[in-house]
């Protein structure tokens, strides 16, 4: 679940004829709703818990309090202005824009979140990186993400995204080789580094972690576009691995009630065995509740009821909307919730 997978599955893909295109999209498709939909609802339903807590800064240091205050208000508020204007101007070049962003941060968030799984194992597996350890780790994270987002700005191009046309950037020959450099001198570092603290931790390594983190920044972001086939796969694989450590997490909240450890009155929910498991069972089942209304009902609904120019920005415009909002939005969802200060994280997570 934390990346393994991928380096079985994209091999095997990649042997796949490209007649098979369909079959794997649709294959896809029916994941979304599995793990892409319910992976994003699950942020919704962790950040906003509890808020008015947090935007008091009750039990969150001021730096934290701050940090909620504008990735669940300012934020959002934000973002809904910029597409309202844009929609309400038909000004397809400015929301095509947000396609290029959403890419930037989809990007960023892979890379940010495969360094976290690492972090996360080795703390669970009592194998520890220094903190120039860590600076190489997120280094090297940087370097090979922005390499891999300059390489879609190559040339100025147009493309299509839920029936708007977005833009790339031409950028310099000589500051793609500068980032290329970068990112494979910090992988060398990288690489000689993971060989030294092995060998100083007598053989042993959060080796999960390790392939998290390989995954998210070489198979998921550098070579990802080499297939097309890779690209319908690695949403659910990524989705795959953020849910394993939400479910995690869920399951400690769950475990902290009082009355975690008892049995459920009803016969039916009593097969599940204790309280703990019916009500992570209900926190799964609500983000694919809510996956569901946030990228189908909401937008279809919207479609239906909100006119505008569909000759300029085409028949899927709220759909596009919501899925750049929710993937943009959900990096500073994230940005804030899995950091190391945050209280909650360091209870529940570490168990």
């Amino acid at each position: 679940m934390l990346g393994g997978s991928a380096f079985l599955i994209l091999p095997v893909l990649f042997f796949v004829p490209l007649r098979y295109e369909g079959l794997v999209a649709a294959i896809t498709f029916f994941l979304a709703y599995l793990l892409n939909y319910p992976h994003f609802a699950h942020s919704y339903q962790i950040f906003y818990r509890n808020f008015g807590r947090k935007v008091r800064g009750e039990g969150y240091d001021r730096g934290l309090q701050v940090r909620y205050i504008l990735a669940g208000i300012v934020v959002p508020l934000l973002m809904g202005a910029f597409f309202a204007y844009g929609a309400m101007a038909a000004n397809a070049r400015l929301l095509g824009n947000a396609a290029n962003a959403m890419f930037f941060f989809v990007g960023w968030h892979y890379v940010k979140q495969g360094y976290g799984m690492l972090m996360v194992d080795a703390v669970l597996k009592r194998r520890f990186f220094t903190d120039l350890d860590k600076k190489i780790l997120l280094v090297n994270s940087y370097a090979v993400w922005l390499f891999a987002w300059l390489q879609t700005n190559t040339a100025v191009s147009e493309g299509n995204y839920y029936g708007l046309q977005y833009y790339t950037f031409a950028t310099p020959a000589w500051v793609n080789a500068i980032a290329l450099s970068i990112a494979a001198a910090s992988t060398a570092v990288t690489a000689v580094m993971l060989i030294n603290r092995w060998s100083r931790n007598g053989g042993g390594l959060p080796y999960n972690g390790i392939v998290a983190y390989a995954a998210s920044l070489y198979l998921w972001i550098l070579i990802v576009r080499i297939n097309p086939l890779w690209l319908l796969v690695v949403p659910a694989l990524h989705s795959l691995q953020y849910l394993a450590v939400v479910w995690r997490y869920q399951s400690n909240v769950e475990r902290d009630g009082p009355d975690a450890e008892s049995i459920p009155r009803s016969r039916i929910l009593a097969i599940l065995g204790r309280v703990y498991r019916v009500r992570v069972l209900e926190f799964v089942s609500a983000g694919l509740l809510l996956g569901g209304l946030g990228f189908w009902l909401i937008p279809t609904v919207l479609t239906a009821l909100v006119p505008y120019d569909e000759q300029i920005l085409g028949s899927s415009l709220f759909f596009f909307i919501v899925l750049i909002f929710i993937n943009v939005h959900h990096y500073f969802l994230d940005n804030v919730m899995w950091r190391r200060g945050n209280p909650e994280v360091s209870k529940y997570l570490f168990r």
